[in-house]
């Protein structure tokens, strides 16, 4: 099992830079996996900058589709249904919505980005750790993505999926760890399906 450091030191430069050959083609392997992943099933944790910890399931279905399920007893739900991610708050009936592209979580669920164009290798401290930070520098609001892989040969292009840490515009941090993994299973669009918190209606 693979362990994650501390999120900051996720993100941290070190002294040694992998080489330009090194990096595009460790981008070139990401790339590859991203694109042989149709879709997935993971347990999550989800830690926030005041250290909260929240579990739930993540289902994604490409393209364009993502789906944070909650642990029971939680009023959030975080849903993309293939145009935007949406953010829901059961407890207070408000949703937010954001264009998939504007959202670092666009480069799990959009096969159609080049990541070489905007994403770069950071040193990850171990040689079987692949750590890969995506960043458009031209559109900082969107935030930007630092993404783990273990290597593993029986993966989706020779890597695995450990997790991420997202930066939103607003400085907000949050560490994701998946456990579990399963690629390219069965499943339903339904599963994307949300009921509006305003009406307590069903959005497709």
């Amino acid at each position: 099992m693979i362990r994650f450091a501390p999120a900051a030191a996720l993100v941290a430069v070190a002294a040694a830079i992998p080489s330009a050959s090194a990096q595009q083609g460790d981008l070139a392997a990401v790339q590859a996996h991203l694109r042989s992943v149709d879709s997935m099933t993971a347990a999550f944790s989800q830690t926030d900058r005041a250290g909260k910890v929240l579990t739930g399931t993540l289902t994604l279905k490409k393209p364009g589709r993502i789906r944070f399920q909650y642990e029971k007893g939680v009023p959030i739900l975080i849903v993309g249904d293939g145009k935007a991610i949406w953010f829901l708050d059961y407890s207070v009936g408000q949703r937010s919505r954001w264009p998939i592209g504007d959202s670092p979580l666009g480069v799990l669920i959009d096969p159609s980005r080049d990541i070489s164009k905007y994403a770069k290798v950071v040193p990850s401290g171990s040689p079987n750790v692949l750590s890969v930070e995506a960043y458009d520098a031209k559109r900082p609001e969107y935030g930007r993505i630092t993404m783990i892989f273990e290597r593993q040969a029986s993966a989706p292009g020779g890597l695995m999926l450990q997790g991420w840490v997202a930066l939103d515009s607003q400085k907000n941090r949050t560490t994701v760890r998946l456990s579990n993994q399963r690629f390219n299973v069965p499943v339903s669009d339904n599963t994307f399906r949300f009921n509006d918190p305003r009406r307590g209606t069903r959005r497709n």
